[in-house]
C-alpha cells in the first residue's frame, strides 16, 4: 500500500498511488480508516491524481471511507480521478454520493 497524508485546518488529505485492486484494497481502507480515527477531520479528500487503475475494489474503498467519515459528521471527497477511475465510479453511482473533482485535462 502506498499513500501519503497530511493534515491541516481540519482537511486530511490522503493522496493514494498505483493500483486499487483487490489484492491491495483492503490495506488501502485499513489505512485511511486509521488515518480518519486518528485524525477526526471535517472534510477527507482522497486525491486520486496518482492512481492508475481502479476496480469494483476501488468502490469498496470509496464507501468505507464515506462510512466512516459519516460516523463523524464529516465529508467526503474525491479529486484528482483520471478518465478510468471515474469511469468506475459514475458506473457503480459513487458519483452520487460523493463529491467528484475531475484531474485537470
Amino acid at each position: 500500500m502506498q499513500f501519503t497524508s497530511f493534515l491541516e485546518n481540519g482537511h486530511l488529505t490522503v493522496a493514494l498511488t498505483g493500483e486499487i485492486d483487490h489484492h491491495r484494497a483492503k490495506d488501502f481502507i485499513q489505512g485511511i480508516l486509521g488515518k480518519i480515527e486518528a485524525y477526526t477531520p471535517e472534510i477527507c479528500v482522497l486525491d486520486f491524481s496518482e492512481v492508475t487503475f481502479v476496480d469494483s475494489s476501488g468502490i469498496a474503498v470509496v464507501i468505507n471511507a464515506l462510512r466512516s467519515m459519516a460516523q463523524i459528521e464529516g465529508k467526503l471527497i474525491l479529486s484528482g480521478l483520471c478518465p478510468q477511475p471515474m469511469r468506475v465510479f459514475k458506473a457503480s453511482g459513487i458519483d452520487k454520493l460523493v463529491e467528484i473533482k475531475e484531474a485537470a485535462s
